[in-house]
């Protein structure tokens, strides 16, 4: 009979010097699908384990401004959790040269967390000094002082994606124009020249997504080129999208009332999208308000 191995619990704690990039390495993390909490303070954390392995990965940012803070307390925390059963901890480290510090601290005009009161230099030399037990205990060490947001995005994810994958969740959104559009679209297709089924007494109560709907709208002789070229567009961009470091686009297909044309395309594109191997999701925004049918669908 062939057992299960156990879970493992993976675990990743961010840390640093203030400006170096451990709240972007945190972000990306998340878009990788780890569970982030930021700004954790070391009390909590064994309390935060406690119980089953987590289902996702967590990565946790430990700032040293925390009251409880100390370097040789992250240590042995480390230390500590990587004996239990089941659990993979590593430290990792986002470090940056004093000079290319105190040159963002001057740009942001940011006051320094550890010298409020001082120039940023004081808090960038204690913060630092504070740090080096941790530094040389890192797992994992990156240096962002030659590397720019993106630079940093893409080493998060050559370390720690899945197979080296980066990761685009894609959301594709159905909507009525005559609501506006929904947040956030990075792309808006309008659907309005297709065959609208709610001139058809039948199907006026159903939506797009019921079958005959569907059948109705991809009837219209402009159908099968609108949802081939759309398709290959958007398969064309996707991969573009995920080099630059985006981790979610929204596309949004719009109709008059949000019900039929722009249900049944959303549906078809979504399922055409999935097939190719992108993680997708669905949003109908008017029928999940519930709302009464408008004059035209």
């Amino acid at each position: 009979m062939l057992v299960d191995p156990p879970a493992t619990a993976r675990i990743v704690l961010v840390t640093g010097p203030s400006g170096a990039g451990r709240s972007t390495a945190l972000h990306v993390l998340e878009d990788l699908g780890f569970e982030a909490i930021d700004n954790l303070p070391l009390s909590l954390l064994p309390r935060l384990l406690e119980g089953p392995p987590p289902a996702r990965p967590m990565a946790l940012a430990i700032d040293p401004r925390n009251r409880d803070f100390s370097a040789n307390a992250l240590i042995d925390t480390v230390d500590r959790l990587a004996e239990i059963s089941g659990t993979r901890v590593e430290l990792l480290y986002v470090d940056c040269s004093r000079d290319v510090l105190l040159r963002r601290f001057s740009e942001t005009r940011r006051r320094h967390p550890l010298s409020p009161a001082d120039s940023p230099d004081i808090g960038i030399m204690l913060e630092t000094d504070l740090l080096v037990p941790i530094r040389a205990r890192a797992d994992i060490l990156i240096d962002t002082s030659d590397l720019t947001p993106h630079d940093l995005r893409a080493e998060i994810e050559r370390l720690f994606a899945p197979n080296g994958q980066r990761h685009l969740a894609i959301t594709l959104n159905s909507f009525s124009f005559k609501r506006g559009l929904p947040r956030g679209m990075d792309m808006v297709f309008d659907v309005r020249f297709m065959r609208n089924p709610y001139w058809e007494p039948s199907l006026r109560p159903l939506n797009g997504r019921d079958a005959h709907v569907a059948a109705h709208v991809m009837a219209d002789p402009l159908a099968p080129d609108f949802m081939a070229k759309t398709g290959d567009l958007v398969l064309m961009l996707l991969p573009a999208f995920r080099a630059e470091g985006k981790a979610h686009l929204g596309i949004g297909f719009g109709c008059s009332g949000g019900q039929h044309r722009s249900v049944a395309v959303t549906e078809a594109m979504a399922k055409s999208l999935a097939e190719a191997g992108w993680q997708v999701s669905i949003r109908h925004r008017e029928l999940e308000r519930g709302h009464a049918l408008p004059r035209a669908g």
